[in-house]
């Protein structure tokens, strides 16, 4: 049943698509035209559009989806277990020890193979 109700929907889906389109290109011609206007009525302006074009984004399959994939992210990330301080600024010192070494390290062999490369040049 459900499907049916998704495929009735899809069937207008193109058309709700091209109208974000428009939006998103109206706001692009727009903001170019009155190029000359203050800033902060643009901006408005372009907002304005951007949460119309959205809202109708949302209402297609697709943007149902994306909707879902956005809640359930969420409440994954509620789930994530995150470090405390002390293990930040540990994990953050030996990130930045280990790039100095190999950046010592390549430093160093590039010294060497350039040394090594000017004595056979001469």
């Amino acid at each position: 049943m459900e499907s049916k109700a998704v495929q009735s929907t899809s069937r207008f889906d193109l058309l709700k698509w091209l109208v974000v389109f428009v939006l998103v290109a109206a706001g692009v011609v727009g903001n170019l035209y009155f190029g000359a206007e203050s800033l902060l009525y643009r901006v408005v302006a372009l907002v304005a559009l951007g949460i119309v074009a959205a809202f109708i984004a949302l209402q297609t399959s697709r943007g149902h989806r994306f909707a879902v994939l956005l809640k359930e992210a969420r409440v994954e990330i509620r789930k994530v277990v995150w470090p405390t301080r002390p293990e930040l600024i540990q994990t953050t010192a030996i990130v930045v020890v280990f790039v100095l070494v190999v950046a010592l390290i390549l430093w160093g062999m590039d010294s060497l193979v350039s040394w090594l490369v000017a004595g056979f040049i001469g």
